[in-house]
C-alpha cells in the first residue's frame, strides 16, 4: 500500500458523502438518520419577518411580546471536522481474498478523508498499530489529507509477518481515547478496524464519542470469517512459526469456521450495543464499490 495509491483514490470518492440525505438502501437511513446529521445550523439573530422568509422560523413568543412578526435567523455551520480512526495492527495483516484487511482499512479511510475534503470539511485522524498511536489534527487543506494518508501508508508498509509479536488488543481503546481528546463535539468520527479485542471499555468509548459527535463503525472482515471454502490450502504464520492448513479436510476447516464466525458475531453484537451505526466491509470486493452500495449510491450512475 503506497501513499500514491491512497492519493489517487480522490477521484473515486467524488459523488460520495456521509450526509443524511441517502437513498432508502443506505445504512444511514431509518433509525440512524438522526445520528449522522451533516452540517447543523447556528442561531444568528432575531429580526423582523420579511416576505419570502420561512414561516417555520417565526419566534411566536417574541412576536406576541412585540406585536410584530419576528424571525429566528440561522446560518449553516461552516464545517464539520472529520476524524478517521484507522487500525493498522498486526492482526489486520491478514487476507484470503483480493487484499489484506490492513489495505482495505487504508483504502476506506482514504475514501472517507477525500469525501470530507470535497465537502469542505476539516480532515484529521488517529492511526495506530500495536506500538504507536499517531494523531493528525483536523485541518482543511490538501496537505493535511496527504499527511494523514502518509501516516496510514507508513504504518501499512511496516506490517510484515517476520515482525509479528504479541498482539496489543488494548491499542484500540487507546486510539479511541485519543479520538475523544480530539473530537470534543460536532465531529464526524469514522472508526475503521476489525475491532479485535473490543470489550466493555471499547463499547463505552464508542458511546462517549457518539454522545456529542456523529460516529460510524466500519468493520473490516475477511470472508474466511463467514465461510472457509473447501479444496484450498491456507498458510498462517505468527512470525517465526509457519503452518500450512488443508481446508479440504473437514476436521481442519470446521473448527476454524466456527471460531471465525463466532468471533465476527461477537464483535458485531458489541458494536450494535454501542449504538453506533455499523457498516461491514469485506476484503474480497473492491472497497469503493462496497462503500457506494452501503451509502445507497447507484454504481452505474457514479462509476
Amino acid at each position: 500500500m503506497t501513499l500514491d495509491h491512497l492519493m489517487r483514490l480522490e477521484g473515486r470518492a467524488r459523488g460520495l458523502g456521509f450526509l443524511p440525505r441517502q437513498s432508502p438502501r443506505s445504512i444511514l437511513t431509518g433509525r440512524h438518520a438522526s445520528r449522522v446529521r451533516g452540517r447543523g445550523l447556528d442561531f444568528e439573530e432575531i429580526r423582523a419577518y420579511l416576505p419570502g422568509d420561512d414561516i417555520r422560523n417565526i419566534d411566536w413568543k417574541v412576536t406576541l411580546r412585540t406585536g410584530k412578526a419576528q424571525l429566528r435567523a440561522y446560518t449553516e455551520e461552516r464545517d464539520r471536522p472529520a476524524l478517521l480512526i484507522v487500525d493498522q495492527r498486526m492482526g489486520m495483516f491478514f487476507g484470503t481474498r483480493r487484499a489484506m484487511k490492513s489495505v482495505v482499512a487504508a483504502e476506506l479511510a482514504a475514501l472517507g478523508a477525500w469525501m470530507a475534503f470535497h465537502a469542505s470539511d476539516r480532515v484529521g485522524g488517529v492511526v495506530f498499530d500495536d506500538l504507536r498511536v499517531e494523531h493528525v489534527r483536523p485541518h482543511r487543506s490538501r496537505s493535511r489529507v496527504q499527511t494523514l494518508l502518509g501516516a496510514i501508508a507508513g504504518m501499512n508498509q511496516a506490517l510484515e509477518a517476520a515482525k509479528a509479536g504479541q498482539p496489543n488488543d488494548g491499542q484500540l481503546d487507546h486510539a479511541l481515547e485519543a479520538a475523544l481528546r480530539l473530537a470534543t463535539h460536532d465531529h464526524l468520527v469514522v472508526v475503521v478496524s476489525d475491532f479485535a479485542g473490543a470489550g466493555e471499555r471499547t463499547q463505552q468509548l464508542l458511546r462517549e464519542l457518539a454522545a456529542h459527535n456523529d460516529a460510524i463503525a466500519a468493520l473490516v472482515f475477511d470472508p474466511a470469517a463467514q465461510s472457509l471454502s473447501g479444496g484450498r490450502r491456507m498458510m498462517v504464520t505468527s512470525g517465526e512459526l509457519q503452518v500450512e492448513l488443508d481446508l479440504a479436510r473437514g476436521a481442519v476447516r470446521e473448527p476454524l469456521e466456527a471460531y471465525f464466525s463466532g468471533r465476527l458475531q461477537q464483535v458485531g453484537e458489541r458494536l450494535r450495543r454501542s449504538g453506533v451505526p455499523l457498516m461491514a466491509i469485506n476484503t474480497a470486493d473492491p472497497t469503493v464499490d462496497q462503500l457506494r452500495h452501503l451509502l445507497g449510491r447507484d454504481l452505474r450512475r457514479v462509476a
